[in-house]
């Protein structure tokens, strides 16, 4: 997915500067080139030298701008080399020299001489954030197109204060960067509010007992990072989950089917796309104990009864301009019990994919599957990661 790309980070002075050396070791390890900017400011922070020995290229700084060393000015070379740009953190400062079109250093010289798209990840105290001019600011820099944001988030900042204003997480970084590399800062999801089911449900026994199955949700939160780094508004429904909602995505937690159930025919109205990429249970248990049943008492058989079939549900409600797309988790051939579901279950469009097969499926980073639809357009998308997955479904579903 991101073989051969080139990313340039120029990191803005602020504590949250310590994260981006993740950001550039991650970057590096899955293939992709980098090349770092330090602010003045940035320096205090983290050296050149640690951002050069992660990056395994020289850090530059202002006085590797103001140095004749170079054929062509610094500036030039390093917005024409870079496939895309992260500022991160970005400071008030550096905010507001964006917005206005200064360029006193050789960060922002660096974005004025370059046309890729600039990724923008904010880091400062809550009530800084909060300032009128820098919200003002923010909001004027995302109306030109080239601009991307992530959001703040809330916790804990090294002020002591618990508020917004923190930086997006390091993961959450670098899924942005692989999604920016893929689409090119494509936007096609603009105002588009898809509605995505994640995970598997649990169907309890009783408080410490359930039935179950190893879907970890990790398709559906691709599904949620792409769709949001498309420009879509995301409402994610899930199941509990080891990873953290994207900042920017509504997030619904649920246990059981029903509750699936009862949250997806809610927010079905709202939605243009609806994704069902939860492993949603067949049965559950006939009889529910409020309290932990002893090993001696649990029964010799159990009786079952079948849960909500949550997809046939979506698809009676459905209206015409709303596209409803399922999964199929398979085993041996994985298409004609696809094309089965996708058909009987009045599906717009299915994703078969193994569990059978190494590194795929069920709690793994990566996957393979076919694209089916009711118009018998099939498409496989080979082995990848699930994010990359996400946006091979996406190119095909936006055009539809």
């Amino acid at each position: 997915m991101v073989q051969k790309r080139r990313v340039l980070i120029g990191v803005g002075g602020g504590i949250a500067a310590y994260k981006i050396c993740e950001v550039v070791s991650t970057l590096f390890q899955i293939g992709v080139e980098v090349k770092v900017i330090l602010t003045n400011s940035a320096q205090k922070f983290v050296t050149p030298l640690t951002f050069a020995t992660l990056s395994r290229h020289c850090a530059y700084t202002d006085e590797n701008f103001w140095q004749p060393t170079h054929s062509r000015p610094l500036h030039i070379d390093l917005g024409e080399w870079a496939d895309l740009i992260v500022i991160a953190p970005l400071t008030a400062n550096t905010l507001a020299k964006l917005a206005y079109g200064m360029a006193d250093n050789l960060l922002t010289n660096t974005v004025l001489a370059s046309t890729c798209s600039v990724l923008l990840a904010p880091a400062m105290n809550t009530d800084m954030w909060e300032q009128q001019a820098v919200q003002r600011n923010w909001q004027q820099i995302l109306t030109e197109s080239r601009f991307h944001g992530i959001c703040t988030g809330s916790g804990l900042l090294a002020c002591d204060r618990v508020g917004a204003g923190r930086m997006a997480e390091p993961q959450e970084i670098v899924a942005y960067v692989q999604s920016l590399l893929h689409t090119g800062g494509m936007r096609d999801l603009v105002g588009k509010r898809v509605l995505i089911s994640a995970g598997g449900t649990r169907e309890h026994l009783d408080p410490v007992r359930f039935i179950g199955n190893p879907s970890t949700g990790k398709m559906g939160l691709a599904l949620a990072q792409a769709a949001l780094h498309r420009g879509a508004s995301v409402t994610l429904v899930h199941s509990p989950a080891s990873w953290d909602v994207p900042l920017g995505v509504q997030a619904i937690s649920v246990v059981s089917a029903e509750q699936m159930q009862a949250s997806m025919v809610q927010h079905l109205p709202n939605a243009e796309m609806i994704i069902m990429s939860a492993a949603v249970a067949d049965v559950k248990p006939r009889e529910y104990s409020k309290e932990k049943l002893a090993k001696k008492s649990l029964p010799q058989a159990l009786p079952l009864e079948p849960v909500p079939d949550i997809v046939v549900e979506l698809a009676r409600l459905k209206q015409p301009h709303q596209q409803l797309i399922g999964f199929a988790a398979q085993t041996g051939d994985i298409v004609t019990p696809a094309l089965e579901k996708l058909h009987s279950k009045n599906l717009d469009a299915i994703i078969a994919n193994p569990i059978d097969e190494p590194d795929s499926g069920f709690g793994s980073d990566n996957n393979r599957a076919i694209f089916l639809d009711k118009q018998g357009q099939k498409i496989e998308i080979p082995f990848c990661s699930k994010l990359e997955m996400a946006h091979h479904i996406f190119d095909v579903l936006a055009k539809k």
